[in-house]
Order: structure tokens, then sequence, then C-alpha cells
């Protein structure tokens, strides 16, 4: 590889680490082709990005980029996940890796923090996105459904006593 394409790579990179905020390391080794492909298909899917890099190009662009606390795990070989979503890429990982136990995160780094790959596991057992919001929405709507029950009861109670006194008093009559 010459120096241009080699300088081309590390701007890729460089501007991959700029656009998208988290970034998982991966280590691919013992993996078969058809696992491969069908790892990359599952991040396209996805909407994330899987790249392959010499690990010395690699660092020239995380030293470009000024990110520290992803120096140390470049040993061997190491697929990138760039993702904009950092627990939806947990969740595709952990899925992958029931089926290829081989596959393994080395490291991430999720909006800027370097993370290890216990804390890239725990990551994956959040609920996503949606289903947060949607647990948002209910805990906002709860209390609004008690006092509407509440109200309605009240209502009801108002209704009950003024016709209890307009029988009263009908009787009376």
């Amino acid at each position: 590889m010459n120096r241009t394409e080699k300088a081309s790579i590390v701007a890729d990179v460089r501007e991959r680490l700029a656009r998208l905020p988290n970034v998982y390391l991966t280590d691919f080794t013992g993996l078969k082709v058809k696992q491969v492909t069908d790892l990359r298909r599952r991040f396209r899917q996805a909407g994330f990005e899987y790249l392959v890099v010499k690990n010395t190009l690699a660092q020239r662009a995380l030293v470009e980029a000024k990110i520290e606390g992803l120096r140390e795990p470049f040993a061997g070989p190491t697929g990138w996940v760039f993702a904009a979503d950092a627990i939806a890429a947990a969740k595709v990982i952990a899925d992958f890796q029931k089926e290829a136990e081989s596959f393994q995160v080395k490291a991430g780094l999720v909006d800027g923090r370097a993370i290890t790959p216990a804390e890239a596991k725990a990551l994956a057992k959040l609920p996503s996105r949606p289903e947060l919001l949607s647990q948002l929405a209910g805990a906002f709507q709860a209390p609004l459904q008690m006092f509407l029950g509440a109200a309605n009861g009240l209502l009801y109670q108002w209704v009950g006593a003024l016709e209890a006194l307009r029988s009263q008093r009908s009787e009376a009559a």
C-alpha cells in the first residue's frame, strides 16, 4: 500500500470517528467467511458500519482525531463497528456472540468515553431507545389516568347523591 492509500484510509477512519460517536473494537479471529458476511449484513441492516483496518493505520487515525482510551486493544485482527446508537450496536454484537462465541469485543468508545468488554455487555442488556421512550410516556400517563379515575369517581358519587336527594324529595312531596 502506498502513502496516499494509507492517508486515505486514515482520513476515512478519522471522518467516521467524527461522524459516529460510538465505536466498538472487535476480535473476529476464528470466524468463517459465512459468519463474517452474516455479521456485516446484520450491521448494515441496523444502520451501522463495520470496517477492518490495519492496526497501525487505526492508531494513526485515533491520534489525529485526538481520541484517548483506545490505544491498547490493538493486537491481532480488529474490526471496527461505528454506530450512532451505542445500545442498539451492543445488542447486535451480543446477539451475534450467542452464535459465534469466538467473536469478542476488545474495547469500545461510547460518546467519547472508553468502555470495557464487560460494560459493552451491560449496554446490551439495557432497553432500546424506543422502549425507554415508551416507558417514559407510561410514567407520565399513569398519574394522569389515576387523577381522571379519581375525578370520575367523585363525579359519580356527586350524581348519586343528587339522585338520592331528588328521590327523597319526590317521596316527601
